[in-house]
């Protein structure tokens, strides 16, 4: 059924995702901040939903950035992860921070927003995560060391290599 504007009964008009159904940058990065967390934590999607009372569906939704969180919800995830709420808005990328809140754009700016592909945060990614946690179950220190100053020379050659 519609109302006499003709948007859905129940809705309000001009609410919902973006015409191009890419999820709001925004969104993503909280997502990813909340994955982040919950792995570093090592934590699985089923545990934390059962912790706020979501399906593990529900939490890989909010991770992608496919559904947005609320407030209540936001201020739920931080008790549960052990973080202040601000921690979810941490290092957001100024492409995200300047993304439109409302979703719905009329003038046609959603492709000008849409344009610059965003980058997920790349200490958010699941092989980021394992090297950390490899890294820090070598217990003597001084092969820690030794390990961490043998990756910024790999790094370093490779930026210098890929310079030339």
């Amino acid at each position: 059924m519609q109302t006499e504007t003709g948007a859905p009964r129940g809705r309000r008009a001009g609410a919902g995702r973006p015409k191009t159904g890419k999820p709001n940058p925004i969104d993503v990065h909280v997502g990813s901040r909340v994955r982040l967390r919950r792995t570093l934590l090592g934590m699985s999607q089923e545990k934390l939903g059962e912790a706020i009372g979501l399906t593990f569906q529900q939490v890989q939704k909010y991770e992608r950035g496919a559904n947005r969180i609320g407030a209540s919800r936001l201020f739920d995830l931080s008790r549960v992860l052990d973080v202040p709420v601000s921690f979810f808005f941490d290092d957001m990328p100024v492409e995200a921070a300047s993304a439109r809140v409302d979703d719905e754009d009329e003038s046609g700016a959603t492709e000008e927003r849409s344009a610059g592909a965003y980058e997920p945060d790349p200490m958010a990614k699941r092989e980021t995560l394992e090297l950390v946690r490899a890294y820090y179950k070598i217990s003597d220190p001084s092969v820690r060391k030794r390990l961490f100053e043998l990756t910024k020379a790999v790094a370093s050659a490779a930026v210098a290599e890929a310079a030339e």
